[in-house]
């Protein structure tokens, strides 16, 4: 027989990223403080490693199915929160289908915790909208959070003693929603990848975010008239995972030992260190300008992620420093931009951050840039072909030091 839950607290994770290398302690914890805890995520639990590229988010979907209650969708994974197992614990006020105006997910859920009826309401920041490549959010629009959240309280204020909101819009983002919301208790902050946790009050409202990939988590809990809210480290170490868990870790195990398949010795630039990004697809740029002959290469920064690389380049380290299976492609230059490459340049890097280019200022009169279908996709419109290669197999050969001239005849494993 299964027992009646009594909710006390809120853990809320975020930016989870797919990263299970050491999950146990993470899904350990959960699963002990679900009788007395309602868990929440503020979105992109999916994509960021090896283990979503090949299990192609069974993992993610199990985990959330099984240890979660209510969901923030983000801009990674976004697909999966309309999947059957997924989209029942998904609520998000201020996405819509672009052409009703009807929302995508349930606007809102109410338990009770501590005793209090307490709102648990989601937005996606419109910046992190964008983020979502093009195809996947065809025929839906964000609208203005603010609005959303202000009319959300207005037509159900008679349900709620207490407002949480789960937020995948950025902690800055998230201080500013504070400020023009202040009926919201607790703003569980995700999207950000920052250093800034807190909590920090605005008002009588506390902003709170916990350790991404993994690592930890933000808890908020009634006290006295008001809540309280900090962050919390998930337990590192060996940790017994509970039976109902058990096809779970088996599916992650299986993932890693693929994951620690050698692809090549890690070359000496890079041996011992975590590689840096820019350097990285700087030289990946230029192998790529000259090895299959592209007017211009254009990359961007976030595109890869850190990782501690040994002796030997794993396709787990691989995975891991390129996770989103981005393919190269070869977009036209919007035709405002075609002699104004600087501006070209700026626009891009407002968007999605520091750019790497070869040659470096790009060209004036360049009509077509070698890039990845992403920002092909999402941001040059959609005058574009494939290259055939992926940009994993033109980093691949930069940190195990092939020479310039290769060109990458065989797929990744």
């Amino acid at each position: 027989m299964t027992s009646v839950r009594v909710l006390e607290r809120i853990v809320a994770t975020t930016d989870v990223h797919s990263a299970f290398d050491r999950a146990d302690g993470m899904l350990a914890y959960l699963h002990r403080a679900r009788p007395t805890s309602l868990i929440a995520d503020c979105g992109d639990f999916f994509e960021g490693s090896g283990y979503y590229r090949l299990a192609g988010g069974a993992i993610e979907r199990a985990v959330l199915a099984g240890l979660y209650d209510v969901l923030a969708p983000g801009n990674h994974g976004w697909p999966h929160h309309f999947e059957p197992e997924l989209r029942p614990l998904t609520v998000c006020t201020n996405a819509v289908d672009d052409a009703s105006g009807q929302p995508l997910f349930r606007r809102l859920r109410t338990f009770r915790i501590g005793g209090r009826r307490v709102a648990v309401t989601a937005v996606i920041g419109p910046d992190a909208f964008m983020d979502i490549p093009a195809h996947q959010r065809q025929g839906q629009r964000v609208t203005d959070p603010v609005r959303a959240l202000r009319e959300l309280m207005l037509a159900h204020h008679h349900e709620a003693d207490a407002w949480m909101l789960l937020s995948h819009s950025g902690f800055e983002q998230d201080l500013a929603l504070a400020a023009e919301c202040p009926f919201l208790d607790v703003i569980f902050a995700g999207h950000c990848h920052s250093d800034h946790y807190a909590p920090e009050p605005v008002g009588d409202t506390l902003v709170v975010k916990g350790g991404e990939l993994g690592a930890g988590y933000a808890l908020a809990e009634p006290v006295g008239a008001g809540w309280a809210a900090r962050t919390c480290t998930f337990p590192t170490g060996p940790a017994a995972v509970p039976h109902e868990l058990a096809s779970v870790v088996r599916q992650i195990g299986a993932v890693r030992e693929k994951l620690t398949a050698p692809l090549g010795l890690t070359a000496d630039a890079y041996r011992g260190t975590v590689p840096d990004r820019h350097h990285v697809l700087a030289e990946a740029a230029l192998r790529l300008h000259s090895g299959l002959g592209a007017d211009a290469v254009v990359l961007n920064d976030t595109v890869l992620r850190p990782q501690r690389l040994g002796m030997v380049l794993t396709f787990g380290d691989l995975l891991a420093i390129e996770p989103f299976a981005n393919q190269l492609a070869y977009a036209r230059i919007p035709d405002s931009y075609l002699h104004d490459p600087g501006g070209l340049t700026a626009y891009l890097t407002a968007r999605v951050g520091p750019l790497v280019t070869a040659p470096d200022p790009l060209p004036i009169g360049l009509r077509t840039v070698l890039t990845t279908d992403f920002l092909a996709g999402n941001f040059l419109g959609d005058h574009t072909r494939r290259a055939g290669m992926s940009l994993g197999q033109a980093v691949r050969h930069v940190l195990t030091g092939a020479p310039s001239s290769t060109v990458i005849e065989r797929p990744l494993p």
